[in-house]
């Protein structure tokens, strides 16, 4: 696959868990270096409609049409609200890139879902994102989950995008605006 230096990405991060609805934030970037809009929904803490709401916010983008991959900042949102990146690539046809700074304890994943409702499928779309790949990058190994492309083509737009840090820029900048927009203030590492 062909990695245009502009593709364009929609990055996606969830903010602090303060209430029972945790607002979410999408950052549409061109590449690393220009964001070109923001796009917000909310989903329910610990709950199960991370999915459904990021394949709606998706669609009912003016965006939608220009998006080549969409990155996400772990599997889990508001909490373990977990996303099926498999069937995001199904229903909307773009790649999903999911992005780790540490590789998931998946015995203290599976301890926490144990006092979640439906923690069974909680877990079972956890396991179904897929292999985990690390990726070196100047200073730290990171990791990736990927669903609708393929590896190489994953690693060279994690590397092309993480210009200011190991983390992606458009996921570094969802998480200071989500984080902002909560607490005032952006603090914390994506």
């Amino acid at each position: 696959m062909h990695i245009k230096q502009q593709i364009r990405i929609l990055a996606i991060d969830d903010s602090p868990l303060i209430n029972e609805r945790v607002p979410i934030i999408g950052t549409f970037f061109r590449g690393a270096e220009q964001l070109d809009g923001i796009l917000c929904s909310n989903i329910g803490k610990d709950g199960m409609d991370a999915t459904d709401v990021i394949i709606r916010l998706v669609r009912n983008s003016k965006y939608y049409d220009q998006v080549r991959v969409i990155m996400l900042d772990g599997i889990t949102y508001g909490g373990f609200n977990p996303v099926d990146i498999n069937r995001i690539f199904n229903e909307i046809n773009i790649p999903v890139i999911v992005f780790m700074r540490t590789y998931p304890d998946f015995e203290k994943i599976k301890l926490a879902l144990s006092h979640l409702d439906d923690a069974e499928k909680r877990w079972e779309i956890i396991q179904t994102a897929g292999t985990i790949y690390d990726i070196s990058t100047p200073g730290k190994t990171v990791f990736i989950q990927l669903c609708g492309i393929d590896k190489e083509s994953a690693i060279t737009i994690v590397r092309r995008t993480s210009i200011h840090s190991n983390i992606p820029e458009p996921l570094r900048v969802a998480h200071l605006i989500a984080t902002g927009v909560v607490l005032g203030e952006s603090k914390g590492k994506a």
